[in-house]
């Protein structure tokens, strides 16, 4: 006695089947449910969100202790082109005031646009000539106020899980559906050597 052509097609096609589904599950399940559901008693839910406190932590760590720094913030600073910034900075923070001392008699007389212009340009040109100590102040500043092991800690656990779930499907979603197929491929495979096993016994 041997298989029946129907049994040839059908335990390769279940066993594809089988091994397809179950591989997506396993995928969804990475992300869903989002929030803890009971499924026959038990407490379900996706692996990010189960443990987003947890991967928060570590890329915080990772972030913080080894790929930004204090020093990384300031270079970037320091790349900045500080004279143009400072000087923007500094009349608009000066222009209403101007306005306002140029009303008095006799000081009004006196801030002329050449004058303003002037002291302006020397103001900032005595900062940017002594932007070392500027940077260095900055730098310190930086590392008694910015944790940034902490503050990526902190976006990471806030971030909403669908969000997250579209940023991984974003970069990952080749390689995700590569895995549902591949499992499909393996119960296919399975199922065949199941046939053959059953046509062996049966012959």
């Amino acid at each position: 006695m041997s298989l029946s052509t129907t049994a040839w097609i059908t335990m390769p096609l279940v066993g594809g089947a089988i091994g397809y589904l179950t591989n997506r599950l396993a995928v969804k399940m990475i992300f869903r449910p989002i929030h803890p559901r009971r499924i026959l008693g038990v407490r379900v839910q996706g692996l990010i969100g189960r443990r987003q406190e947890e991967i928060a932590r570590s890329i915080g760590r990772v972030v913080g202790g080894h790929l930004i720094g204090h020093e990384d913030v300031v270079a970037a600073f320091e790349s900045l082109d500080l004279e143009r910034l400072v000087d923007g900075a500094v009349a608009r923070g000066l222009e209403p005031r101007i306005a306002d001392l140029r009303r008095l008699p006799l000081i009004g007389g006196f801030l002329t646009e050449e004058r303003v212009a002037d002291l302006r340009s020397q103001f900032v040109r005595a900062l940017v000539d002594d932007r070392e100590t500027l940077f260095s102040e900055l730098e310190r500043a930086i590392e008694e106020g910015l944790d940034v092991q902490d503050v990526v800690t902190r976006k990471v656990r806030e971030f909403p899980v669908e969000r997250l779930e579209a940023l991984i499907l974003e970069v990952a979603a080749r390689e995700l559906r590569s895995i549902e197929l591949l499992g499909g491929l393996l119960g296919l495979l399975v199922g065949i050597l199941q046939a053959l096993l059953f046509h062996f016994v049966l012959s």
